[in-house]
């Protein structure tokens, strides 16, 4: 399959650069997926929300808000002793500065009809689902907002993984609605069934992101600087 014959391991650099070259290409293409939700014109998921209300906020384009935002949670995720990966800095990046090349090449224009709206924003989702097993084959880490379900999960064992994922969710469209961002159908679209279509979208690429293991930092460091044998990746 074209997954297998695109994952390698992060034993060697040259292995590092094609997977950092193959995720980046990824979160590229997550971001135009990202870009077809908003041009939708009917509401944006819930990250989006607050993306744009903070961008609103404080006068600044969407990939400025979107990094701010992914710092932060960097520095949270560190905070709870999450691993960090190179993937999580190209994440950050990435995706944000893709929504901006976006707007400035205005590819798709903001539709003015629900159900053209819907369409744009159920294809946007499905590039979502489907670059983010791309960008997780890589093995290089995972991205922040994953990160920190991940470590809240973690440590609330108890609270079951879905209603963790919809009280992140209903705090962030809050904080992006009180700060002006955009609430419509598209929300609801993006709060119920972007699960549902990532896990369509890995299985059409017969992808388990549960047995890729992703690469912490320090890791990757000790490959690239021939620190560390061939098969003894250092992998979490």
């Amino acid at each position: 399959m074209l997954l297998k014959a695109l994952t390698k391991p992060n034993d060697t650099p040259l292995h590092i650069l094609f997977n950092v070259l193959k995720a980046s290409v990824g979160l590229m293409l997550y971001g135009f997926g990202v870009y077809l939700t908003i041009q939708a014109g009917i509401g944006v998921s819930p990250w989006d929300t607050f993306h744009i209300g903070l961008s609103n906020t404080l006068g600044v384009i969407y990939g400025t808000a979107f990094i701010a935002v992914s710092v932060i949670l960097i520095i949270i995720d560190i905070l709870m002793k999450e691993p960090i990966g190179i993937g999580m800095i190209l994440d950050a990046i990435l995706v944000g500065k893709a929504v901006d090349l976006c707007n400035w090449l205005d590819i798709i224009p903001a539709q003015t009809n629900i159900f053209a709206g819907i369409g744009l924003m159920l294809v946007g989702l499905f590039i979502e689902g489907y670059m983010q097993h791309l960008y997780m084959s890589a093995g290089l880490g995972c991205g922040p907002r994953d990160t920190l379900l991940v470590a809240l999960i973690k440590r609330f064992r108890k609270v079951p993984i879905g209603l963790v994922s919809i009280m992140i969710l209903v705090i962030v469209t809050l904080l992006g609605w009180l700060l002006g961002g955009p609430i419509g159908i598209g929300t609801l679209i993006g709060a119920f069934l972007t699960g549902p279509i990532m896990q369509f979208a890995f299985n059409i690429a017969h992808f388990d992101p549960a047995k890729i293991k992703h690469q912490p930092i320090l890791g990757t460091f000790k490959v690239l600087f021939g620190k560390q044998k061939k098969n003894d990746s250092d992998v979490q």
